[in-house]
């Protein structure tokens, strides 16, 4: 048989035969079509529940129903941020519970600043990009946000409000800790009166806070 010469067809019962490899390639169609529907249906099943979820979380961080940085009305435990903080880096850290994130940065002319990790539009982590401008920026990647490394104030996309603050502070050895937190829009003074209270009075009273003085107003208006 040269190379170029066809083989002899297979004996069988040829329409039989034909019949059968018919019925056998719809019934693969068939799966394969059945396949690519649930794929297809599953795909947008995820789809809606993702969507669903974050317009959800959008709601609740927006209603204040889901728990934000500086909720607590106590003071929370001091937390180590970091052994060093060189300027112009950053470190990522939890506080003031175990599943809030939140930053600390050194900006370059060795400030430090602290401010939840949590964007307050659907709470996609926030990070920070030391190459944009002098102090660098905070950038939520879900939806373009940005906000001012210096401040937590919102700069650019769909964030309602700036981040809230994380007060931190260095010790002589150079290691960084969180002490306090703010809310979105709270000033320091605020924050701080609210969760020191009655808990440290010296600072209440150097802090000027409503009630820290007790009595002793009073008494400097009656003189």
């Amino acid at each position: 048989m040269s190379l170029t010469e066809h083989p002899p067809p297979s004996p069988g019962p040829g329409p039989q035969a034909d019949g059968d490899g018919d019925a056998a390639a719809e019934q693969l169609r068939e799966r394969i079509s059945a396949d690519s529907l649930t794929t297809r249906r599953d795909y947008l099943r995820i789809v809606v529940t993702v969507s669903g979820g974050l317009a959800v979380g959008g709601i609740g961080v927006a209603a204040g129903i889901l728990h934000r940085h500086g909720d607590s009305e106590t003071l929370p435990e001091p937390r180590l941020v970091t052994d060093q903080l060189a300027p112009g880096r950053s470190a990522a850290f939890r506080f003031p519970g175990d599943e809030d994130r939140a930053l600390a940065v050194r900006l370059t002319d060795g400030s430090l600043v602290g401010y939840s990790a949590v964007c307050t539009h659907l709470a996609c982590a926030v990070l920070w990009r030391e190459d944009r401008g002098a102090d660098g920026e905070l950038y939520c990647p879900c939806h373009e946000g940005v906000f001012d490394a210096r401040t937590g104030e919102v700069t650019a996309g769909p964030p309602p409000r700036p981040l809230p603050r994380i007060f931190l502070t260095e010790r002589a050895d150079g290691s960084v800790w969180a002490i306090a937190t703010a809310r979105s829009g709270e000033s320091a003074r605020e924050a701080l009166c609210r969760q020191f209270g009655d808990s440290r009075p010296a600072v209440t009273r150097q802090l000027e806070c409503p009630g820290a003085n007790g009595g002793a107003t009073t008494e400097r208006g009656r003189t």
